[in-house]
């Protein structure tokens, strides 16, 4: 279903209007931005998917037809840019980098809750980086993102039968992986 609201700036930035443009991306960029993170693992990864991302919407959105939200639209674009990323950096053989941002804190408890929060997401990623890219993608979209299978289906262009089996296969995946990692 077509969000209005996106329909008009879309139709206003196509028109020449280029604050269109800036309100759709201060709209999405935050899920581009944590989907493109979770799929690659990595800070620095994920800020340069967000920007090929960004220009391809820009280039493309000339092309959309809100045959379905711009927002799965958005998503589907992001899961093949971030596995065609992943991919040129297993090519390249890029070391992999994990950035999880800092903040500033000012109590020993603070301290604590934030690094507690950091070590619960690096291990969110290493758990997610043990999964195909495909898999990857479903568990996050259903997971993270709270997407439900028909969504999924429109991202991804797969059977919904399809994605229940690769989700699946994911949490038994990463089920398998804490349980080893716990009972050490």
């Amino acid at each position: 279903m077509p969000d209005n609201n996106d329909f008009e700036l879309v139709k206003r930035f196509l028109e020449g209007d280029e604050s269109s443009f800036n309100r759709l991306i201060n709209k999405y960029q935050q899920k581009i931005y944590w989907h493109a993170r979770r799929m690659t693992g990595s800070h620095l990864d994920a800020d340069e998917v967000v920007q090929e991302v960004l220009l391809v919407l820009y280039n493309k959105l000339k092309d959309f037809q809100f045959k379905s939200s711009l927002y799965t639209w958005i998503y589907r674009i992001t899961s093949t840019r971030s596995i065609n990323y992943l991919n040129k950096r297993k090519l390249r053989k890029i070391l992999y980098f994990d950035d999880i941002n800092t903040a500033e804190t000012g109590t020993k408890e603070d301290i604590i809750n934030d690094i507690d929060i950091k070590d619960k997401i690096k291990k969110l990623d290493q758990f997610l980086q043990i999964l195909p890219a495909k898999q990857r993608e479903i568990f996050i979209l259903r997971n993270v993102d709270g997407l439900s299978y028909e969504e999924i289906s429109e991202i991804t262009g797969k059977s919904i039968g399809g994605l229940k089996s690769n989700y699946f296969h994911a949490i038994n995946k990463i089920s398998e992986k804490m349980k080893n990692e716990f009972d050490e």
